[in-house]
């Protein structure tokens, strides 16, 4: 005998193991991609769906559509672009000035808990945050509805009479107050969890070596986080911005519990029976429409849908944008 030892399975258990792996792979392979199809099916499904239900509201029969558009709209219009018009402003409206109230709440809770709370006050904090970002919009809807509206009506009474040479605050206020300003500070306070939780994530992942840089050439705190943590959250915090955007554009309850609904193109937030969003909308009129006015409210589906699209594929541009710099 030579003295060479032939390990125990020899190459045939290399063998076995290398095919083994390689048969793991392709499976894990083929579950990656069927996941990532599924969402362009599911994708696909939604549109074709809204597509197929919408259609008679465009090629329907033309008093048929204008009957339902009418009922629809309490003899206020008689054209789809007239109809879902006024909603889209509002559904716009209202959820951009919920983002704009929203954000700096958001980012100074986020920054606050990352770079300034205690530990056990930070940690108690975001199992706050995460609490609130997990309650159903139906309980937002009873918190404003019952609570807000009667408690916030004087304060928008104050706004109007001092600030009512702006458009924006022009009264007059009714009480209760019911207007696009409640239901936006509602889908603020419901948005705020949202980023918040995303925010905090993005900045405790900051460059340690970034911020004790700054640091070492003498920066205060506040010109740290300036200099070195937000400019690296930017892309992080436009994702998260539109996500919060993402859920007031398609919020119901709460704007349905709330707000006291209109078809115009008012700007004055104050008033009530001036606004409307598809969401709600929606809601409100499905239990009554008749097959037309059903086909009518899912073709404004059909926008808001089209929308929310448009919307999260600008941030994933900016976002691109962002990380390319």
């Amino acid at each position: 005998m030579d003295g060479s030892a032939v390990p125990v399975g020899g190459a045939d258990g290399h063998e076995g193991a290398d095919r083994s792996g390689q048969r793991a792979d392709r499976i894990f392979k083929a579950l990656a991609w069927g996941a990532g199809l599924l969402i362009f099916a599911a994708l696909a499904a939604v549109t074709l769906f809204l597509v197929l239900r919408a259609l008679p509201a465009f090629t329907g029969d033309p008093s048929e559509r204008s009957s339902a558009l009418e009922s629809l709209s309490g003899g206020r219009s008689s054209s789809f672009l007239t109809y879902v018009g006024p909603l889209l402003f509002g559904t716009v409206l209202i959820a951009g000035l919920a983002l704009l109230l929203a954000f700096p709440v958001s980012v100074g809770i986020a920054l606050f808990i990352t770079y300034y709370a205690p530990r056990r006050l930070a940690s108690a904090l975001s199992a706050v945050i995460d609490l609130l970002a997990a309650i159903p919009s139906v309980i937002y809807g009873l918190w404003g509805a019952l609570l807000l509206v009667p408690a916030i009506t004087g304060f928008w009474s104050w706004l109007s009479r001092w600030l009512g040479w702006i458009p924006l605050f022009a009264g007059p206020v009714a009480a209760p107050a019911r207007s696009a300003a409640t239901v936006a500070l509602v889908l603020a306070v419901m948005i705020v969890p949202i980023i918040t939780s995303v925010g905090r994530d993005i900045f405790a992942q900051a460059p340690r070596l970034q911020r004790e840089a700054a640091l070492a050439l003498g920066a205060t705190k506040w010109e740290t986080i300036r200099l070195a943590v937000l400019p690296f959250g930017r892309a992080g915090l436009i994702s998260a911005s539109m996500l919060g955007l993402g859920r007031a554009l398609g919020e119901t309850m709460a704007v349905l519990m709330i707000l006291s609904p209109g078809l115009t193109y008012s700007v004055r937030l104050l008033r009530a029976s001036a606004n409307q969003t598809i969401a709600a909308n929606i809601a409100a009129q499905f239990p009554e429409a008749d097959s037309m006015g059903v086909a009518t409210l899912v073709a404004t589906g059909l926008v808001l849908f089209a929308i929310t699209f448009l919307v999260n594929y600008a941030a994933r541009r900016i976002t691109a944008k962002g990380g390319d710099q």
